[in-house]
């Protein structure tokens, strides 16, 4: 048996995947079978062929339905505009081929049940990346307070403050269309809400307070592709940005907890500035994606002079560490990057049949992709009636 893999995406996040295939079976013990790097999939040629090439794929095809027919790939991930997320994914599954899609499940929440339904009644496995929850740090914390030494969480704190957009002479793409709620809450919003989830041990249940902002009403044309963040040349003419900048609302968990998230892509100075600080009865911890070896714990000190929060320096004690890195000595870095490669790994493992047990924790699937959709819906309902408390829909 072998696994033949394709990325169906050559951008940013397209190329996270790519690389993180790759690196996957070095991971752990545990022994997947060969894996065999197939075909970088994008509609800019150029793009998927030095994709290909970089991360050592076979071949590069120039549409997604070249990898749906090919006989020779079994796991495909899906990392381009969520708004073509489902006619993809659909095709892919009854294909007979596994799927790991990207976040947000899609662009519409009906679009995103049709998906559910259509993983349900697959014979392969649909899967949606929420990466996050693969940093050893946030998935410490989670440890942490699930084994009550902090005591009942009481209220998180969490923003994810990027700059991709600050520049307003910076070219307009697909990023921002679509209806409120679809631009910086959903792409980078869609994270905070989750982790939070994660980090809290419990689903928020109801929204208030949700305000949706549009900074800049107007972006130029490019002249040429846009790839990711990356800038590029731009013509004379403008179009309208039709999304949110900024969003921030409050949150009802149903532990009892309360949260209060803000998300901007907007923020000078913070390309990708994600933080959380979660405070229960008994202590406190936070987490700051700018220094992601290390995590800041708070239990009291009975001598009030000395108390107060201490850093850990992450290492083999923690998630995802002994044998998920080259070199898993204590204070050896760790990033973004590698949770793509842990996610992928848990994804391979699973469609190899390893026992969960023998495995890292499975990926989330479509019903999760869906209810975070409906969480972020609920925001932007919020935001429509003045920041009116709304229940997270089913």
């Amino acid at each position: 048996m072998s696994i033949g893999v394709a990325v169906i995406g050559a951008g940013m996040a397209g190329k996270a995947h790519a690389a993180a295939y790759r690196t996957a079976p070095t991971l752990y013990d545990s022994i997947l079978p060969p894996v065999r790097l197939v075909s970088i999939a994008d509609v800019y040629a150029p793009l998927a062929e030095s994709t290909a090439a970089r991360f050592g794929y076979e071949r590069f095809d120039t549409s997604w339905e070249a990898i749906v027919e090919a006989d020779d790939i079994d796991v495909v991930s899906v990392v381009v505009a969520n708004r073509l997320h489902r006619e993809i994914v659909e095709a892919l599954l009854a294909a007979g081929k596994h799927v790991l899609c990207e976040k947000p499940l899609s662009d519409t929440i009906d679009d995103a049940r049709a998906m559910v339904a259509a993983a349900d009644s697959a014979s392969t496995i649909g899967r949606i990346g929420l990466t996050f929850r693969r940093s050893p740090g946030i998935a410490s914390i989670r440890r942490l307070v699930q084994s009550g030494r902090l005591g009942r969480p009481l209220n998180i704190s969490a923003s994810y403050w990027a700059d991709y957009g600050c520049d307003p002479e910076g070219p307009i793409s697909w990023r921002y269309k679509g209806p409120n709620g679809s631009g910086a809450l959903a792409d980078i919003g869609s994270h905070l809400s989750y982790l939070t989830e994660f980090a809290v041990g419990a689903d928020i249940t109801s929204v208030r307070g949700g305000t949706l902002s549009t900074v800049f009403p107007t972006r130029p044309k490019p002249l040429g592709t846009v790839v990711g963040h990356e800038g590029g040349a731009v013509s004379e003419e403008r179009d309208t940005v039709e999304n949110d900048d900024v969003a921030t609302f409050s949150a009802q968990y149903e532990n009892g907890a309360t949260g209060n998230l803000q998300v901007s892509r907007v923020a000078a100075g913070h390309p990708n500035s994600l933080s959380f600080e979660i405070f229960c009865e008994k202590g406190a911890a936070r987490f700051d994606f700018r220094n992601p070896g290390q995590i800041e714990i708070f239990t009291p000190d009975e001598d009030p002079g000395t108390s107060g929060y201490r850093t850990v320096v992450l290492g083999p004690a923690h998630p995802y560490w002994r044998g998920g890195l080259p070199m898993d000595a204590p204070g050896v870095g760790v990033g973004q990057n590698d949770g793509f490669v842990f996610q992928a790994r848990a994804f391979l493992e699973e469609v190899a049949g390893i026992p969960e047990s023998e495995s890292l924790p499975r990926n989330a699937d479509f019903a999760d992709g869906l209810r975070n959709m409906l969480l972020l819906d609920a925001v932007a309902q919020s935001a429509a009636q003045g920041g009116a408390t709304v229940p997270v829909g089913n």
